[in-house]
């Protein structure tokens, strides 16, 4: 059972809050994005994401979930058919929440809440890894031969390293292609 929220209800008693939020959901998957006073807004969120999250799964239960809350066909409709699409691949966040200032009428705070629609960019801590695990590859590769070369100057020595550069320097393209340890690990070998 869901816990009551704490505080006075939007509306008058606990159906009328149901109804409204109902109500204002309904418009926000309508128009896509609302204004409405804060307290209203930070209300729907929650409310109106669970709704979306339904709608991606997109199964007849989940259509019937939504339908039950939101009455309206062609809204429901909507929901699934094009607004779920868009937010497929996104975790969470459907919807944002941008203060306004405040009405002039009885200076109540405004906001305005939005879905989000933008499709998700793929976050760059991800390449960050995969360029400093290319660098940190290449390094120990290039370390290596010259200490080797410093300690024996020998000419088979010289020769290995010479012989095992273009190889090393193929395993680090590779592990600079692919971001993996396996070519690292056969330079250690």
């Amino acid at each position: 059972m869901p816990k009551p929220t704490k505080g006075p209800r939007l509306g008058g008693g606990p159906a009328h809050e149901r109804l409204l939020l109902a109500n204002l959901a309904a418009a926000l998957f309508t128009y896509k994005s609302i204004t409405t006073t804060e307290t209203k807004a930070k209300r729907l969120r929650p409310y109106a994401e669970r709704l979306v999250t339904f709608a991606k799964r997109g199964d007849l239960h989940a259509r019937r979930r939504v339908a039950s809350v939101i009455g309206d066909k062609s809204v429901v409709h909507e929901l699934f058919a094009e607004i779920a699409p868009l937010v497929a691949e996104r975790e969470g966040g459907y919807t944002r929440i941008t203060k306004i200032g405040n009405r002039k009428g009885d200076n109540a705070p405004m906001a305005v809440i939005e879905l989000v629609l933008e499709p998700v960019n793929p976050k760059p801590k991800s390449a960050k890894k995969s360029a400093a695990a290319a660098p940190a590859a290449e390094a120990p590769v290039e370390e290596a031969p010259v200490e080797e070369t410093t300690e024996a100057p020998a000419d088979d020595t010289a020769a290995d390293a010479g012989a095992e550069s273009p190889e090393e320097g193929a395993a680090a393209e590779a592990a600079a292609e692919d971001a993996a340890e396996a070519p690292a690990e056969d330079d250690k070998k």
